[in-house]
């Protein structure tokens, strides 16, 4: 918790934790974090969720990211956010696909903090641009 502070703090944007009114006062967080370990796509700005089973399949991944990429462009100013997870997580390359992501397959890596050997460590990469987002004229979900 105080990591997600610090971020708040020093970069104005982290981890937002997720309720669902009138169901679950905390089923995870979704947010915008600094990707800083090594990797051919580092120093980055990542938007990533983690949310209790339970709740998955619901659309609230995918809700939370969207606001949150939506904020980190309109509000934060960020030229480029990426996502990324194991091969074999296709759950969330679908959430990544959802709120317009691209896969980057050139991008794709053996993520520094798994293990050698280990079957999630080969990670894919997303990213999403300013650009890529359908032009709608609607407000920015966040005020």
């Amino acid at each position: 918790m105080a990591r997600i502070e610090q971020e708040f703090e020093r970069r104005g944007f982290g981890l937002w934790a997720i309720e669902v009114r009138g169901t679950a006062p905390f089923i995870g967080f979704v947010g915008l974090h600094e990707a800083v370990f090594e990797a051919p796509f580092t120093p980055a700005v990542e938007v990533g969720w983690r949310l209790a089973r339970q709740f998955w399949g619901n659309g609230y991944a995918t809700e939370a990211a969207r606001t949150a990429v939506a904020f980190g462009f309109d509000q934060v100013g960020l030229q480029e956010i990426v996502s990324f997870t194991n091969v074999g997580n296709t759950r969330s390359q679908r959430v990544m696909r959802r709120i317009g992501m691209r896969r980057d397959s050139s991008g794709d890596f053996d993520h520094p903090a798994v293990p050698k050997g280990n079957p999630i460590r080969p990670h894919v990469l997303y990213r999403i641009r300013p650009d890529d987002l359908p032009a709608t004229g609607a407000e920015s979900p966040v005020a």
